[in-house]
């Protein structure tokens, strides 16, 4: 965030556009109106009042625009109360199309960023309240739309004091808005633990909470159906709270996914069939993933007979578009940890048949969906490893103690299942302890595999028990 009052707009235009270019197309510019008034006029530039130095701001907010715009005739000319450019030279251009973002709080600098800006970035610490960044999310629209802007256009990013629990990020996401979380930290654990955990267990709470089972009307329906088919990639989302997605960022360390917004039905009470089951639907269509038996290892930590089985269905139930998302949600959240732990099997035997070098298998690593800095082997295992252990504390805390209030007869299963994820967590301590001793002698590659291929066993099974057995509960009683 650079206050503007330390250099002239049309200096820091040339810089922000030089640096952009420089970076190909990775930087944008943040302006303030320069807060900190005292230090800032200890180092020679003027001295403005918090009115005057709003309207400096929209001047200078002018002129960078007038220095971007290369195609425009002639130089720069602005002839303001606090600038004055007379022909300077426009460029250079910069690589993108690079925003300007502001860090507004005020009602008057909220309106300047819905009018001219392309985004807002404030700090969670300056909001006392979840409810205060939301209405500051409503100023910025009415402003936007009062100018003819759309107010779609305007990202709204967020930074972070220190690390937050999944459910306030995707809370802040669905509620509020906000596309985008960037955590000011220095620890560099809590960067690494925040890109590996924290952001992927908030995509997947948003991406539940944007499910066709929790989005409302066909209108919001249709919107979240259109920011799907951007580039997930994209940083151009705007802040529709349907169409936003949730971006993290972590000083230097980026990582973007796409997600967005909805809204969380409410369970059924316990016993009672909710009233859109009654109004028609069609049989269930999400289809639990059936275990194919195929065992590869010898070691057995659980005895599948004993599982128990929930209350059977009723077989005429019928089922909304709505109530059949909750299940189908689940069992594609299922199919991404089946996928990956396909591709972390996959890379150990080339490597250990010799057939994937070291330069190779760092090119494989890095398209995969769980990446982390150092592209090796280990890494990728372990970076699996808390994604399938912050997956089942998701379902431990949120999904299970739901599922046991609105209907008792699962309590059997749900004990079952988190004894599961208890014993699948010594699984995955097993991987950890072989990916040390692999780390650090290429010749543990054997106890890899054998960890990997335990892993392999109790994963799928338990994965295709717990759809068998909530697949339909979830469509009834929603998440």
């Amino acid at each position: 965030m650079h206050p503007l009052p330390l250099r002239p707009p049309a200096m820091l235009a040339q810089a922000a556009a030089s640096l952009d270019i420089l970076s190909h197309g990775r930087f944008e510019l943040a302006l303030g109106t320069g807060g900190y008034r005292d230090a800032i006029a200890s180092m020679g530039a003027p001295r403005l009042t918090p009115g005057q130095a709003v309207d400096a701001l929209e001047e200078g907010i002018a002129i960078i625009r007038a220095a971007w715009d290369t195609d425009a005739p002639g130089g720069i000319r602005h002839l303001g109360e606090h600038y004055r450019v007379e022909g300077a030279p426009r460029g250079p251009r910069p690589a993108h199309d690079m925003g300007i973002w502001l860090g507004a709080y005020q009602p008057r600098m909220l309106r300047m960023t819905g009018r001219l800006a392309d985004g807002w970035l404030p700090s969670l610490p300056r909001y006392r309240s979840f409810a205060e960044l939301g209405a500051g999310n409503a100023v910025i629209d009415e402003a936007a739309a009062e100018a003819g802007r759309s107010p779609a256009g305007i990202r709204r990013l967020l930074n972070l004091d220190r690390e937050r629990e999944p459910g306030q990020l995707a809370e802040l996401a669905l509620e509020h808005g906000v596309s985008g979380f960037i955590l000011m930290a220095r620890d560099v654990r809590a960067i690494e633990r925040f890109a590996a955990e924290t952001a992927p267990a908030v995509r997947e709470l948003v991406a539940a909470g944007r499910s066709p089972a929790a989005a409302g009307s066909p209108a919001t329906l249709e919107r979240d159906s259109a920011s799907l088919e951007r580039d997930p990639a994209s940083m151009e989302r705007g802040p529709a709270s349907s169409e936003r997605d949730p971006a993290f960022e972590a000083q230097a360390a980026s990582e973007r996914a796409p997600a967005s917004a909805g809204r969380s039905q409410m369970p059924a009470e316990p016993g009672k069939t909710p009233t859109s089951a009654r109004a028609g639907g069609a049989p269930l269509a999400a289809v639990p993933t059936p275990d194919d038996g195929v065992r590869l290892s010898s070691v057995r930590i659980w005895d599948e007979s004993t599982r128990p089985a929930g209350p059977s269905p009723d077989p005429n139930r019928r089922y909304t578009p709505r109530e059949q998302a909750a299940g189908r949600h689940l069992i594609d959240v299922h199919d991404h940890l089946r996928a990956e732990l396909a591709r972390l099997r996959d890379l150990a035997g080339q490597v250990a048949a010799g057939t994937l070098d070291a330069g190779a298998a760092r090119d494989h690593i890095s398209t995969m969906t769980m990446r982390q800095n150092n592209w090796t082997l280990g890494a990728y295992c372990e970076s699996y490893c808390r994604l399938v252990t912050m997956h089942h504390s998701a379902e431990d805390a949120m999904v299970f103690p739901h599922l046991r209030r609105v209907e008792p007869g699962l309590a059997p299963v749900l004990d079952r299942l988190r004894e599961e994820h208890q014993a699948i967590h010594k699984v995955l301590e097993r991987v950890d302890r072989a990916l040390v001793a692999f780390v650090t002698d290429p010749s543990g590659l054997d106890e890899l595999r054998a960890a990997v291929d335990l892993l392999t066993d109790t994963l799928l099974s338990h994965l295709s028990y717990e759809e068998h057995e909530l697949v339909e509960p979830l469509a009834r009683h929603g998440l």
